[in-house]
């Protein structure tokens, strides 16, 4: 594909939860604008969680149709994943695009959360997460291709005060996404994090107003067509993406301390060569639970020749 080249979705189906407002509508609006079949996924409820209406799904499938897509809404509850599989199959037959966006918040200090507040949140981010792309993963093993898209947040790689269900959630996320990433690759399944900064409800209580009307969901939208099309061979990757800002994120470790085995049950030896652990001037990217225990094995095989 060359730089000129335009994204189609012509043939591809696709669903995209939370699609009623926000980013969700966004991603639904453009796939569907590029050819793609969409499955409009949103409750309608509140910002934590509760109502329902209809209305929100339908007003974003008709716009699609009126600009002469094909839409059809889905007001299932992410937690009932297969159902929102079957409106796809139903329809049309197969599906080869998963979003998963669909979210609430329930903020609150540590201390003063609720067994409630941390359930409900876990619930409709990670569990929904799970349940819609496990009901999506045997049709997409089947047909040897699929393009999985999950939300994560700043919240989640970094903590947040007031966020801890949601971090925890979040976090948790980016942990099934790698899996799968591993799990799919041998059946052309791609799998992709993101981490938007968008005007939303999720972001209008933290962000100032301006500030919140001028980050549109639109400049997020276009990583997400990317990391959705065929030709896109990008998986197991986390991205930040936000204002037409794109960025992907790794994981670096220290070059670290090695203590002989005699020393290591030590606490003072450690204590003494803390700052060692700490240093980051001569570091490495690992990329696998394989390359995680790669120093700790090395460690052991010097002592064991020793």
């Amino acid at each position: 594909m060359t730089m000129h080249d335009r994204l189609h979705f012509e043939g591809k189906v696709a669903i995209i939860t939370g699609a009623g407002q926000g980013l969700g509508r966004q991603y639904a609006l453009l796939l569907a604008s590029r050819g793609a079949r969409v499955v409009v996924n949103d409750v309608g409820g509140d910002l934590r969680g509760g109502g329902y209406t209809a209305e929100v799904a339908d007003q974003v499938v008709d716009l699609i149709r009126h600009q002469g897509g094909q839409a059809v809404a889905s007001y299932d509850s992410v937690l009932s994943g297969e159902k929102i599989v079957e409106t796809a199959l139903a329809t049309w037959g197969t599906l080869d695009i998963v979003v998963n966006n669909a979210g609430i918040l329930r903020d609150s200090s540590f201390h003063k959360m609720t067994h409630e507040d941390w359930e409900q949140v876990l619930q409709v981010h990670l569990h929904g997460c799970f349940r819609v792309t496990r009901a999506a993963w045997h049709v997409l093993r089947e047909k040897g291709y699929g393009r999985i898209i999950m939300t994560t947040s700043a919240a989640g790689i970094y903590g947040n005060f007031g966020q801890a269900n949601y971090a925890a959630a979040k976090m948790g996320i980016i942990g099934l996404a790698q899996s799968l990433a591993i799990e799919g690759r041998s059946r052309q399944i791609h799998v992709n994090c993101i981490a938007p900064i968008a005007g939303s409800r999720m972001t209008e209580t933290i962000l100032p107003a301006e500030v919140v009307a001028d980050l549109k969901p639109e400049y997020v939208s276009s990583l997400v067509a990317w990391l959705c099309h065929a030709d896109c061979m990008e998986s197991g990757s986390v991205f930040e993406v936000g204002a037409g800002y794109f960025s992907k994120l790794r994981w670096e470790r220290s070059e670290g301390l090695r203590l002989p085995l005699a020393a290591a049950d030590i606490p003072e030896a450690l204590v003494k060569s803390w700052p060692t652990v700490l240093d980051f001037s001569a570091s490495d990217h690992p990329e696998s639970a394989e390359d995680a225990f790669a120093p700790v094995l090395k460690q052991l095989r010097t002592h064991q020749a020793n």
